[in-house]
């Protein structure tokens, strides 16, 4: 009797656990107040966005990082975590807690961002921090935990990325997704290469999560770009995008060339630097009669999405910009899914609804 309940015991406990991505995607949770988090009805993805409009945004609480941190929290074995900018106390607070528990925790930053006090905390926590010490900008947002998945998109750990900017946050959970982006981490963390140091070798640069295709990019390793114009080239209906930095002539000039072709474009632009960057494509775009608009959010609308055909989504910490594609560390994902491709149409309409002309 006593090997039975000890049994049961067991059971329970481990069903109680689960995984973190799996919670998070459950369609009976309520989405946390002050963030747009999109129940999925499929257990190996969840998307999050921002909600800078929501009156609890001011207080910094409800935002995507709740989820993550979350995960974080609950991780048994590791947490590799690459990104830009980290400020956040909640997200500093799940790395402690998950190193304390004994999950062996890394982390990567830009260096220019690493005298912020919550990089500090995590070393005096005994947590290994490594910058890039690059003048090329490690730009990545991306957090593997037990190695099973990922959790990427546009959103700095930042309270401005969190709760004031538009942006995205994706988990899926798949292990070759997560060994891709280990290989990436360790490049980083382990080799010291960073920027236009480049090697090809995504173990799965192109895998199947559930029937849906995925393929991974990384910059400057894997020529993004290339990859992004096929895809636009091919688009037989509708291409819509979110970019906080689009100066890519050729991206732009493929556009066109389908847009001549009878297929609908619109997008925004991000306002601060259509007025910042020399190159933009707003006015080129503009000009051509296509339907793209300057942002309406005061603070950042810090998307990089494109969205083609209702079927194909393009995400992640890779502007539509040279830097992106020849200096900076970045990811992306192609996914081929019309479930999460409606998602993010539907923050598209909301960001598009707020935009104006220039």
């Amino acid at each position: 009797m006593m090997v039975k309940r000890t049994f049961l015991f067991i059971f329970l406990l481990f069903s109680i656990l689960g995984t973190a991505c799996k919670n998070a995607t459950t369609p009976t949770l309520p989405a946390p107040p002050g963030v747009t988090a999109v129940p999925t009805r499929k257990e190996w993805y969840s998307v999050y966005f921002t909600d800078p409009g929501s009156p609890t945004a001011e207080s910094y609480r409800g935002g995507p990082d709740d989820a993550l941190a979350n995960a974080i929290r609950e991780a048994r074995l590791s947490v590799d975590i690459a990104i830009y900018h980290l400020n956040l106390w909640r997200i500093r607070d799940a790395l402690i807690t998950a190193h304390n528990a004994g999950a062996k925790v890394r982390v990567v930053v830009e260096s220019d961002n690493m005298d912020e006090v919550e990089i500090q905390e995590l070393r005096d926590a005994g947590i290994e921090v490594l910058g890039d010490r690059r003048e090329s900008l490690m730009h990545h947002k991306f957090v593997i935990i037990d190695k099973s998945e990922v959790w990427t998109g546009s959103m700095n750990f930042t309270i401005n990325g969190a709760y004031y900017n538009d942006n995205n946050l994706i988990c899926i959970r798949s292990s070759p997704l997560a060994e891709n982006f280990t290989t990436e981490f360790e490049e980083m963390f382990i080799t010291d290469m960073f920027g236009d140091d480049i090697v090809v070798n995504t173990p799965y640069p192109d895998l199947s999560v559930e029937g849906t295709q995925i393929e991974t990019l990384f910059s400057p390793d894997d020529s993004t770009a290339e990859r992004i114009i096929d895809l636009i080239r091919q688009a037989q209906e509708q291409i819509v995008f979110m970019a906080y930095a689009f100066t890519s002539d050729d991206i732009a000039d493929a556009i066109l060339e389908r847009a001549n072709a009878g297929v609908i474009v619109s997008g925004v632009f991000e306002e601060s630097q259509y007025y910042a960057n020399i190159g933009t494509e707003y006015d080129r775009l503009f000009d051509a009669g296509l339907e793209v608009r300057l942002d309406g959010n005061n603070r950042n609308m810090h998307h990089k999405v494109f969205i083609i055909d209702g079927n194909v989504v393009i995400l992640g910490s890779y502007n539509f910009s040279s830097s992106a594609e020849l200096r900076n560390d970045e990811n992306s994902l192609i996914i081929f899914n019309s479930d999460i491709a409606e998602l993010y149409l539907s923050e598209y309409e909301r960001v598009f609804s707020k935009a104006s002309l220039e």
